[in-house]
């Protein structure tokens, strides 16, 4: 399991949108993906998404703070720092998640779901959408 995850955490380091045949190497062809937005089945579906998510991103680094592991399965706990050309003028910015694993027996991963808040990846950092929310927020 140690070294399925291993894996799977330096694929992620080294991923940009010239290296998405790592993915055929961390994931099976039946994986399935789900985060905030999307619900994939398969690894073409997980490919064109992942072409898609890195269009546009200049620099992305994942800093993996802690995991779990449990047989099979992996907890892993992470700060995710990109720069994108459309996004906040290149600034870099970091979103916090974390990441449900499930590994087969070749060791690549059949299951991905990805926990982060969306509002704070997104949503508040529209310019009138993200004052509202803030001000939402500071009253709850």
């Amino acid at each position: 399991m140690s070294e399925s995850l291993d894996r799977f955490k330096t694929a992620f380091n080294q991923l940009n949108a010239n290296t998405l045949n790592l993915l055929d190497e961390i994931y099976a062809p039946e994986v399935f993906f789900r985060d905030p937005v999307h619900e994939l089945h398969g690894l073409a579906a997980l490919r064109d998404y992942y072409a898609r998510l890195y269009t546009g991103v200049v620099s992305c680094q994942f800093e993996f703070e802690s995991e779990l592991t449990d047989g099979p399965q992996a907890m892993l706990v992470w700060i995710m720092r990109f720069e994108h050309r459309q996004f906040r003028r290149g600034e870099m910015l970091d979103l916090r998640g974390v990441s449900h694993l499930k590994f087969n027996d070749d060791g690549k991963a059949v299951y991905h779901h990805d926990y982060f808040d969306m509002g704070a990846f997104i949503y508040e950092r529209v310019p009138v959408l993200g004052s509202v929310i803030r001000l939402i927020k500071s009253r709850l």
